[in-house]
């Protein structure tokens, strides 16, 4: 068996990334860019109002000054500011030529052409300079992040229609077992519900992948071998159950004549100790274990770092703790992941493990908030104390 942080760094060394393709800014959010964005355009353009007032020239208040026009959004002044002149801005409008200030309203008193202001103003107060934001040609947002709506708008403003984004790896997906049907069909004795490919299918949508559900295929070494072919044009293949060493594991056996070869197999972790990792011709292939809690956390663990590389995507979440609400055992030689919920006193955040952790039981996975992490051989952990966890947020 092999330690998690080692098949982590084996699965992402891997995948390359996708190729990029050009999205519309109205489709890029959750997209991760493919190149840095720069800006077409300088923000603001020219040097704008941030209140509504006067442009003055500086030196001439205190004062009553002469009105000469008016500069409202989208409509600039187009003369120019001389001694003794002021022009009635808005918010947004453009400063006209000659002014270096603004008197606000609430400081003026507007009496026909003429306009008191009752208080000096300061050279450039209330101003926005020209590329005070961004300058034309400036990096908005860096090749590898994954848009947010916040990018998505910062880069609209930067005059950019389209981002050039990574293709949505396609993920497809294989579940194996004869005991396995579809939600609602009819089932045998013995039979259950196939459960885990629906969750692994959003959670791939979620991380930025195309899921692609290629059904159930019996335990027969025929219908297991011909996954090779369903699943040409895929970014990665993961397949569900037949990753132990029963009679009915097939993966391996029937997956070997087609070209599979194996990079590793057993990780030392709980839930999820029987994974296989390696390559089916020229596609990687994860093979993750049939127990429901154990192919959605192996998922979170695996794959969703093999789907980040295929993006290209360069963030990375800084490690979690929170302080544990009860004590925990000691830890034996395999790698721990409790389900455990989440609360918060006095301003502190507390985990604490759920009382079920059958590979199993879904209700509990359901019900969790976050995974607790126990390192191998970890020593008994006193209520209180810090404990390392992966949250579980959607």
């Amino acid at each position: 068996m092999i330690p998690v942080e080692d098949a982590i760094r084996r699965i992402v060394a891997a995948f390359a990334a996708t190729d990029a393709e050009t999205v519309s800014i109205a489709e890029a959010a959750g997209r991760v860019l493919a190149e840095d964005a720069r800006a077409c355009m300088t923000q603001p353009p020219a040097p704008v109002s941030s209140m509504d007032g006067y442009a003055v020239r500086c030196a001439d208040v205190p004062g009553t000054l002469r009105l000469i026009g008016s500069s409202p959004a989208g409509h600039p002044f187009g003369g120019k500011v001389s001694a003794g002149e002021t022009v009635r801005i808005f918010t947004g409008g453009v400063v006209p030529e000659g002014a270096d200030g603004i008197v606000i309203q609430e400081d003026s008193s507007a009496d026909g052409e003429s306009v008191a202001m009752k208080v000096a103003a300061k050279p450039g107060k209330h101003i926005r300079e020209a590329g005070m934001d961004f300058k034309t040609g400036d990096v908005l947002v860096r090749a590898g992040r994954r848009l947010s709506a916040r990018d998505v708008s910062l880069l609209a403003a930067g005059d950019l229609a389209q981002a050039s984004v990574r293709r949505r790896p396609v993920v497809a997906i294989a579940a194996t077992g004869d005991e396995l049907s579809p939600p609602g069909a009819p089932r045998g004795a013995g039979g259950i519900v196939a459960s885990s490919g629906y969750g692994l299918s959003a959670m791939v949508a979620r991380w930025g992948g195309a899921p692609l559900d290629l059904g159930i295929f019996p335990d027969r070494m025929d219908a297991i071998g011909s996954i090779a072919e369903r699943a040409k044009g895929a970014d990665v293949i993961v397949t569900l159950g037949g990753a132990s060493v029963g009679d009915h594991d097939l993966i391996q056996k029937a997956l070997g004549p087609k070209g599979f070869a194996l990079d590793f197999w057993k990780i030392a972790m709980r839930p999820g100790k029987p994974l296989i990792f390696g390559r089916l011709g020229d596609t990687p292939l994860l093979g993750l274990p049939g127990n429901p809690v154990s192919t959605l956390v192996c998922a979170l663990l695996f794959l969703k770092p093999a789907v980040a590389a295929l993006l290209g995507e360069t963030q990375t979440a800084p490690p979690v703790t929170a302080r544990l609400a009860h004590a925990l055992p000691a830890n034996d030689a395999r790698q721990d992941y409790l389900r455990a919920q989440l609360s918060s006193r006095d301003g502190e955040r507390f985990v604490e493990a759920l009382p079920v952790q059958d590979s199993s039981h879904l209700t509990a996975l359901a019900r969790a908030d976050a995974l607790i992490v126990r390192a191998p051989h970890a020593p008994a952990a006193a209520q209180g104390e810090r404990a390392l966890i992966i949250p579980l947020g959607d």
